[in-house]
């Protein structure tokens, strides 16, 4: 991908996560205020098709956001160019997607 692509792939995937950014933050609000407990919102949540949607896609979104950025920081702190800063936010892409949907998988399954 040219360096015009990465941008524009990270400034949608921003777009993206804005709405999921702020349904996530109103749901835990809303959890806190009404005193749920661990159990309940598991209930809640398990075996729900809109969460398990919802937060994979925030998943996906977060994946190649932060894996956009962190090359850029790669490249501009740490030094690193070409092959090796695409290799290593790669992995932290792909690090971050399987973390984060072992994650849904777990509160949604």
């Amino acid at each position: 991908m040219t360096e015009f692509h990465l941008y524009m792939a990270q400034r949608l995937s921003a777009l993206v996560m804005a709405p999921f950014v702020i349904v996530h933050i109103g749901v835990m609000i809303y959890a806190i205020q009404d005193g749920l407990s661990a159990a309940e919102i598991l209930g809640r949540t398990q075996g729900s098709v809109f969460w398990f949607a919802f937060y994979g896609m925030f998943v996906v979104a977060v994946s190649i956001h932060a894996a956009i950025g962190l090359r850029t920081i790669l490249g501009e702190w740490g030094g690193l160019r070409g092959t090796a800063r695409d290799g290593v936010a790669a992995l932290i892409g792909v690090g971050l997607f399987a973390l984060g949907a072992q994650a849904v998988w777990a509160v949604t399954a």
